[in-house]
């Protein structure tokens, strides 16, 4: 055990003391009250048989939260970050399940939903946090209770509804690298049976790495978003929720620390990187003449229809479109060679339609839907590697078309054998279809290299899971459950196949889940807490891995990025949630999770390397999986002064520990199996603090939020092409950050 987990547990012990004593001395107030859900009907939070964390949107704002991104931390075992070299993609990992590759062959492991909506690319989730009502994750495979397949788990936001309250709020935002953020949101009745809603906000920052050479500045913030709702009530019977939002983003280059020496493609060294590789300092420079810039829009509607049959059984249609487009510049080396730089540009769409069916009456509650889903993504990629194939010149350009039609069905059942004893069962069945084609040209002024690989493929997949799931609740505080569930994510086609062979289809993934828990309220519902503990057995992991071979008649190696079945993954871990109010105005949390993963069984096939022939099978399963660090943990306090006429005065602090982690699938040496050390990032801590007052009435407040307040360095992602010229870059999290917020509601 390190030092830095020790400190974790010492900083756990005092929190116990801290709430023990302050338990001991006050009769004061209840910790939040939250309701979900999770299982598509409303429950409390500490009655929900699944592990989930629940934000309200009151929380979110307390701490200073301001994108989806800044939760990481306060759920056990989630890796919540922006993705690679992109403004607007998310990783998203939850118990070593995860899909970290924007590219838009791969599925997302963990499900994405805005208001039940699915949205179905790891691009377009870099969310802001606008007029959100709450937040929640769930651990675990979901797929009995949701649209689409979600075999890692789900984040769900749901947003404000507007209603027959009038309601306003608006905020302002300033801060360091030139930070300046407005939002506004509107919402009210029109009418004895209507009401709108209107959000909106704008959001702009300059660059945490600059350009030595130029001053130009990367990694920056550009964002504009929308979004007006409508809730029409007819009835007592009948209501109707519309929405449509629009996001666009004009933000520089995402980029990187390069953590590996580059060479050419003949074995020239083209930049050397030491042994000891340089602290990053948050300074690069990319490519000359590579166009510093991204363009993202995304916009969407939804229609949500909810008619009540009788007083137990109701009928809900969420019916919603979506679509992106987007060109991403990307420089992967992050020097200013041209070893591997591209544009990758992206335009999705989908259309989605689920109809559900409720009952609740008796011992019995019951869900059940159909899902269809829709979508179609056309991307545009070119490659520039001059400098990889110097003194050659190198163009590849990519043109795919991929389209997906998804059917399921599923239930979800709960019978309550006793007033305190109840078993929930489930189902669901997927079908899905892929039907892909994809084109990719290759342009030199070295002849051997020039030509077109073309080729188009369709391929179904079904699945049936199962869920079942028995919850005991003991007393009115103490709750218990034991849930077993399997999850499901379908095939696809290599989406980098660059030359016949590669284009060959990857099997689906699956999990199954065994998961016991224990929710708990104490001291008078002064203090709650949570833990669970879990077992993952993960199936047929698609894992995207790069491979050069050299052959004695051709000094170009030919290079594939191959797309495997890891075959197992063991995973399994525990994870503790603790809130407490001891007394009037203090609040505390803690979070920890711990988290084992290895692989199982990992076994990659590949031809041999020339004069041998036929295939050799390498043994990848010693390697480490990413994004599952051994422990996370979060410890946070918060303190109110009441001021009396002249208001209230709140001081908070948070500190977020993770353990070393993987950053990437490859992260070794497959014949030494020494570790790449820029594929991994050591064990760190992060400290944020605020304080806020707020006047008297509650409707006017002004903060200053600080983050990351010991600058740490640390990386969050990484690149992975060391086949071609040894790329491997890392990317890394925000600098010491600070902002002052003024807020007035209505």
């Amino acid at each position: 055990m390190n030092s830095n987990w020790k400190l974790a547990l010492a900083a756990g012990a005092a929190w116990g003391v801290l709430a023990g004593q302050a338990f001991a001395q006050s009769a004061q107030p209840t910790v939040e009250e939250l309701v979900v859900t999770a299982r598509r009907v409303e429950e409390n939070l500490q009655t929900t048989p699944v592990a989930i964390s629940a934000f309200s949107s009151e929380t979110l704002s307390r701490q200073g939260a301001t994108a989806i991104t800044d939760l990481q931390g306060a759920v056990p075992n989630l890796n919540l970050v922006q993705g690679r070299a992109s403004s607007n993609a998310t990783n998203i990992y939850i118990r070593g399940v995860g899909q970290p590759d924007a590219l838009q062959t791969f599925d997302p492991a963990v499900g994405v939903y805005v208001d039940d909506v699915y949205y179905s690319r790891i691009r377009g989730t870099q969310f802001d946090l606008l007029d959100l009502a709450r937040v929640e994750v769930l651990r675990g495979p979901q797929g009995t209770l949701y649209g689409k397949n979600t075999i890692g788990g789900a984040l769900k936001l749901v947003s404000r509804q507007p209603d027959q309250t009038v309601r306003s709020q608006s905020s302002v935002s300033v801060g360091n690298y030139d930070l300046f953020e407005a939002k506004i949101a509107l919402s009210g009745p029109v009418s004895d049976t209507l009401a709108l809603g209107f959000a909106a906000m704008g959001s702009a920052r300059g660059g945490y790495v600059t350009d030595p050479v130029n001053g130009q500045e990367y990694n920056d913030k550009n964002t504009f978003a929308a979004r007006a709702a409508l809730a029409w009530t007819p009835n007592d019977q009948f209501h109707v929720n519309a929405s449509i939002d629009y996001t666009k983003d004009k933000s520089g280059l995402t980029v990187g620390q390069a953590q590996n020496t580059l060479s050419s493609a003949f074995g020239a060294v083209l930049y050397p990187v030491p042994l000891a590789i340089p602290e990053y300092n948050f300074k690069t420079t990319t490519t000359p003449g590579l166009p510093n810039e991204t363009r993202f829009e995304h916009w969407g509607a939804a229609v949500t229809v909810g008619y009540d049959l009788t007083d137990s059984l109701s009928l809900k249609s969420i019916t919603a479109y979506r679509n992106l487009d987007n060109d991403d510049y990307i420089d992967f080396d992050a020097t200013a060679l041209q070893v591997t730089d591209a544009l990758v540009a992206v335009d999705q769409d989908q259309v989605s339609e689920e109809l559900q069916l409720a009952y609740n009456q008796g011992p019995w509650q019951v869900v059940g839907g159909v899902y269809y889903l829709r979508e179609n993504v056309k991307s545009h990629q070119a490659a520039f590697a001059n400098a990889y194939l110097t003194p050659f010149t190198f163009l590849r350009t990519v043109d795919d078309d991929l389209t997906t039609t998804s059917w399921a069905a599923y239930a979800n059942a709960s019978y309550a054998l006793t007033e305190k004893l109840r078993l929930s069962a489930g189902v669901r069945y997927t079908d899905e279809e892929k039907d892909y084609a994809r084109t990719t040209s290759t342009f030199s002024n070295l002849g051997a290299l020039n030509g077109t690989f073309a080729f188009k493929a369709k391929k179904s997949w079904d699945d049936v899971s199962p869920m079942v799931s028995l919850d005991y609740q003991a007393t009115n505080d103490l709750f218990f459950y034991g849930r077993v569930s399997k999850g499901f994510k379908s095939g696809g086609f290599n989406g980098r196949a660059n030359s016949p062979g590669e284009e060959q289809p990857y099997a689906p993934e699956t999990a199954v889940s065994y998961e016991a828990g224990v929710k708990a309220e104490l001291f008078d519902k002064r203090a709650r807490a949570n833990f669970t503990v879990f077992y993952n057995d993960y199936q047929d992991f698609q894992a995207r891995v790069g491979r050069s071979v050299v052959s004695p008649s051709q000094p170009i190696p030919a290079i594939d990025f191959a797309v495997l079945n890891a075959g197992q993954l063991k995973i399994y871990g525990a994870e503790l949630e603790l809130a407490a109010n001891p007394i009037a105005g203090l609040s505390l949390n803690a979070e920890v999770g711990y988290l084992h993963a290895e692989y199982g069984e990992f076994a990659e096939q590949r031809a041999a390397t020339p004069p041998a022939t036929g295939f050799v099978t390498l043994d990848r399963s010693w390697q480490t999986p990413a994004f599952s660090p051994e422990w996370t943990a979060r410890l946070a306090g918060r303190y109110e002064w009441d001021l009396g006429d002249t208001g209230f005065v709140s001081v908070g602090a948070q500190a977020r520990y993770r353990s070393e982690m993987a950053l990437a699938i490859d992260n070794a040496n497959l014949t030494t199996r020494a570790r790449f050390p820029g594929m991994f990032q050591p064990s760190y801590w992060l400290y944020d603090a605020q304080i806020v007052w707020e006047n008297s009435e509650r409707n006017l407040s002004a903060g200053i939020y600080g983050k990351n307040l010991a600058d740490e360095v640390y990386k969050t992602d990484a690149q992975e092409f060391s086949s071609v010229g040894g790329i491997r870059t890392a990317y890394f999290g925000a600098p010491r950050t600070w902002m002052a917020t003024v807020t007035l509601k209505y």
